[in-house]
């Protein structure tokens, strides 16, 4: 009788892989070049842009998000997302904005806030605003008759600034309607926007002619009379007169999105609901007559 011993051979299958060790050099390595890369777009081609104050009303709300190209007027130390470069004068590949653009600007005692204004005077520009009327080179910049405009009221966009409160109204059912004073305004080079003028108030609706100096321009806000823009000081949380060039940040090209104020960031079903239709795309160049 013939005893056969069977040995079970172990398929090399069935012999568990030993599982790689994770690379954290390579990791560390690719999340860097992925923050570098996204900086880098950031400070030197675009970036997105919170509208944070109706300094621009009627054109731009609160709850806005605009692209910002950052290459349009070319670099300066103020070009870096955290603007971290030493001081340098004047711009790498530079170039002057056109009146009319909607520009970011740092005011030179605060380069940790962006500012978001238009464009008015250039250098060599002998400007002065006289009654709340701009006057280049001396010749009054085209205004047109005032009209009224209803702009929209949400949560962003309460309209419960005093200044506003005899152009506010509330119906029987609650719903809230604020019509403002919009004025047309065209420059001496055919380009045209709206501004607000709620009346004359001569912290703002004066300012003393000044030749605009070399490498400097003229910033005001389009809310003319709600709006710490050139014609204000620093220490009142102005711009401080014109403003040397390399301070420009980049130029405002379109709305992205807006959002009513409604939404929370905890809460994404919120924010499809808090979208305000009908802005995103616009562009914010200036119209051009003539």
């Amino acid at each position: 009788m013939t005893t056969e011993t069977t040995t079970a051979i172990e398929h090399p299958a069935a012999v568990p892989a030993k599982q790689p060790h994770t690379d954290w050099v390579a990791e560390v390595k690719s999340i860097f070049w992925l923050i570098l890369a996204v900086l880098s777009f950031h400070s030197l081609i675009a970036k997105p842009f919170y509208i944070p104050s109706e300094s621009m009303m009627p054109g731009l709300l609160v709850g806005d998000q605009l692209v910002v190209s950052k290459f349009t007027y070319g670099w300066s130390y103020v070009s870096p997302s955290f603007h971290v470069l030493p001081f340098m004068k004047g711009r790498l590949f530079g170039k002057l904005p056109e009146r009319g653009d909607v520009v970011i600007a740092s005011p030179p005692s605060r380069l940790d806030e962006d500012y978001i204004k238009r464009v008015i005077g250039l250098p060599g520009d002998r400007l002065e605003v006289r009654g709340g009327t701009v006057i280049l080179n001396g010749v009054p910049v085209k205004r047109a008759p005032v009209v009224l405009r209803p702009i929209t009221v949400d949560a962003d966009e309460p309209c419960t600034d005093p200044k506003y409160a005899e152009y506010r109204s509330v119906a029987a059912d609650g719903r809230v309607t604020c019509a403002l004073p919009v004025v047309r305004e065209t420059l001496p080079n055919g380009r045209s926007y709206d501004t607000i003028d709620l009346g004359y108030d001569p912290s703002v609706d004066d300012y003393p002619a000044t030749t605009i100096p070399a490498g400097h321009v003229f910033l005001m806000g389009d809310n003319r009379d709600n709006s710490a823009d050139s014609r204000v000081a620093e220490s009142l949380g102005g711009l401080g007169g014109p403003l040397p060039w390399e301070n420009l940040g980049g130029r405002a090209e379109f709305i992205s999105f807006s959002l009513d104020g409604t939404q929370h960031w905890y809460n994404p079903l919120t924010w499809f609901g808090a979208l305000r239709g009908g802005r995103a795309g616009t562009s914010l160049h200036p119209s051009k007559t003539g």
